[in-house]
């Protein structure tokens, strides 16, 4: 009898370690530090372009003096997306997260202005300086285009994971602090097909 019951405990032990190895224990922390990392690689690819205005903005105004208003807007901008103070939760706070996404939003509409108001200065678009920083912020916004597409799947996959079973399960117990994490939209304006007038 003794003998039947240690063969049951060794089975049931047996049993709940193919249970929580296919669970994936380790998959929540796993997803969330591949979140965070991609999180970061958002934030590196928006300070690199942020740290690039300061130049665009410089040989802009020397060619473009009675463009000060779109200068103006730029540097504002910039200010008001590098001086945001992001929570640490910002991935998993809507409103923050939202924040952040308008202010980097409307640093983009603001330089493309200024993109289109060297178009109109044929020196301006012929200078080696401000060719070499418009093709480093158009690599730039390239960068950050593919920072969010990563960080987007690494947060789906997060996502997925402590909402679907057996992960949710997993989280509850293990990781019961695990939240969902924020992902970028796209605006309602960006959302319109643009109007094409001939």
């Amino acid at each position: 009898m003794a003998h039947w019951k240690t063969l049951r405990a060794a089975f049931a032990g047996f049993l709940l370690a193919v249970v929580v190895t296919g669970c994936d224990v380790n998959a929540v922390p796993r997803l969330d530090e591949q979140a965070k990392a991609s999180w970061s690689q958002v934030l590196n690819q928006y300070q690199r372009r942020s740290d690039l205005i300061p130049n665009l903005v410089e040989a802009v105004r020397g060619y473009a003096k009675q463009e000060q208003e779109t200068l103006v807007k730029v540097t504002e901008a910039r200010a008001k997306a590098t001086q945001m103070q992001l929570p640490a939760d910002v991935t998993s706070n809507p409103q923050a997260f939202h924040e952040f996404e308008q202010n980097q939003a409307a640093l983009g509409g603001a330089l493309a202005r200024l993109l289109v108001v060297a178009e109109q200065y044929p020196e301006l678009k012929s200078n080696q300086n401000f060719l070499a920083l418009q093709s480093q912020l158009e690599g730039t916004e390239n960068r950050i285009a593919v920072a969010r597409r990563d960080y987007i799947q690494a947060v789906q996959a997060y996502n997925t994971q402590i909402r679907t079973i057996p992960g949710r399960w997993v989280a509850a117990v293990l990781y019961p602090d695990a939240k969902p994490k924020e992902t970028f939209t796209i605006s309602e304006q960006a959302q319109e097909a643009p109007k094409v007038k001939f």
